[in-house]
């Protein structure tokens, strides 16, 4: 083999390569495009995903109000419970009083 048909053959051998690379660039290219359908779903469920968690944070923000709403309302039942139970312990402290000072006298 002679150099001439060496790089020849060397040519040949890379002119190959390179039509079987882009080739496989160009099939790859074709099977992995994303189609504008898909594009527009990603968008669609992209939208729907903010408006749920939207949703979710105005919940959470009605719940935590509602939340100190009725701590409030529990707090504020506790200390009329405790003024109720306070004026329960005079009622029966002077009650004990009056009858021991009828019954005792």
């Amino acid at each position: 083999m002679t150099r001439i048909e060496f790089i020849i053959a060397t040519a040949i051998v890379l002119f190959v390569a390179f039509c079987l690379g882009w080739f496989a660039n160009w099939l790859v290219h074709r099977f992995t495009r994303v189609a504008q359908s898909d594009v527009d779903q990603l968008e669609r469920m992209s939208q729907e995903l903010h408006e749920a968690e939207e949703t979710r944070d105005q919940a959470i923000t009605y719940l935590q109000q509602r939340e100190a709403e009725l701590t409030n309302q529990l707090a504020q039942t506790e200390a009329e419970l405790g003024a109720a139970m306070e004026g329960l312990r005079d009622a029966r402290t002077e009650t004990e009083a009056l009858r021991s000072q009828l019954y005792g006298a």
